[in-house]
């Protein structure tokens, strides 16, 4: 059960009221007040949710609709998440000057891009998509073979990548110990004479991915009482999900909409490529050839094309696809280890419609970030275009 006397829209409301981000006192001054959906308490921001009062199950099941959450990275100061918000969308971190985190991770498009691959230096195109970074602080484990463990160890990827951001350590740390304004905020950021660090950069951008928080959705209302918010179709649609004729409940577990395990599930990879064999080129281990990480649902009317190459360009499309009978689309001569969740649940086209009327209600962007029109580079800031959701 909640703790506390007051329900939990009204401590959304104040939550919302208390925490929003307010204009700093001067044009590169980080602020002090923590993002929406946080608390202040000693010098850090924590969260506060529908969730905050109900205990996780910790990989021990599907639960009900009241289950707490995996443990968030929190605790970061305002000014790192603020700093970290900057640095995000600034193209100074790129070796060229024209990519961003944001490049990639985009808010218009829930934090992804909105492509089957990525686009990298020069017109290079990823074999993978982008996944969402909404509550990407909860997980354990990042990219979709989870070869990172770390928001830290992440980061290092897409920055030093040659085919990414393609910085190098050293460059990265010259271009913003040089700049006007950077030494400055990271002092306010992390104290101390202003010496910029990789690990400092790390933390700040580990910071702000942190604090983007999706967890008040129509099904996040739905779930903490107010049964109203929901249509019929929606309620049908979220008890063909947690059924055990479908079991996407079992995967893709609420309220973070991911159980982090590694699924062998057999999508087809683009036209004309080989298998994508995906965790097991980082283990070796050949029951996980063709495994990725169970992505979060949260987001996902956003987030098209789907699966880790964008396989799919519609939610309907993507369902379907589990019905389509195990292993139907293995390319001939593969043998994979099907997650034995894979299976025929042979589901008619209503209860797909229903499916995917579901999958829409867990669309929430109400704690989007401050998008910066500026950044302290005096470089053009990427992505932080309106959005229209």
């Amino acid at each position: 059960m909640m703790r506390g006397v007051f329900g939990p829209l009204s401590l959304w409301l104040m939550t919302c009221l208390v925490s929003m981000p307010l204009v700093a006192a001067s044009e590169w001054t980080l602020t002090d007040v923590c993002p929406a959906g946080f608390h202040q308490r000693d010098g850090g921001c924590y969260l506060q949710s529908f969730y905050s009062g109900y205990r996780s199950l910790q990989d021990s099941g599907v639960g009900g609709l009241k289950t707490g959450l995996p443990p968030l990275r929190e605790g970061f100061s305002a000014q790192e998440i603020d700093l970290g918000r900057l640095l995000f969308f600034d193209p100074l971190l790129s070796a060229d000057g024209d990519m961003a985190c944001s490049s990639c991770h985009q808010p218009a498009k829930g934090f992804s891009d909105g492509l089957p691959g990525s686009v990298g230096r020069d017109g290079f195109v990823m074999h993978r998509s982008a996944p969402t970074l909404w509550n990407v602080g909860f997980l354990r484990e990042l990219f979709w073979d989870a070869r990172a463990s770390s928001l830290e160890e992440q980061l290092e990827g897409p920055l030093f990548s040659s085919v990414e951001m393609a910085n190098t350590p050293a460059q990265l740390l010259a271009s913003l110990r040089q700049n006007a304004n950077y030494p400055g905020l990271f002092q306010q950021a992390f104290g101390g004479a202003g010496e910029i660090s990789l690990e400092q950069i790390y933390a700040a951008l580990a910071a702000f991915q942190s604090s983007l928080i999706s967890l008040s959705s129509r099904y996040d209302l739905y779930a903490n009482g107010f049964h109203e918010v929901l249509t019929q179709p929606e309620i049908d649609g979220m008890n063909v999900f947690r059924s055990f004729v479908a079991r996407c409940a079992e995967c893709h577990t609420p309220p973070a909409f991911t159980n982090q395990q590694i699924a062998v599930i057999g999508t087809p990879e683009p036209e004309g490529m080989p298998l994508d064999i995906g965790v097991e080129a980082i283990t070796g281990d050949e029951s996980q050839r063709g495994g990725f990480k169970v992505p979060t649902l949260r987001n996902i009317e956003l987030t098209a094309p789907y699966m880790h190459s964008g396989r799919f360009n519609t939610l309907r499309e993507a369902v379907a696809f589990y019905t389509g009978g195990r292993g139907h689309a293995v390319p001939e001569g593969e043998h994979l280890s099907l997650h034995w969740h894979i299976w025929e649940p042979d589901l008619n086209d209503r209860e797909l419609d229903l499916l995917v009327a579901f999958l829409k209600t867990l669309t929430d962007q109400s704690f989007m970030p401050v998008l910066p029109q500026k950044v302290p580079s005096g470089l053009k800031p990427v992505a932080t275009q309106i959005l229209t959701h």
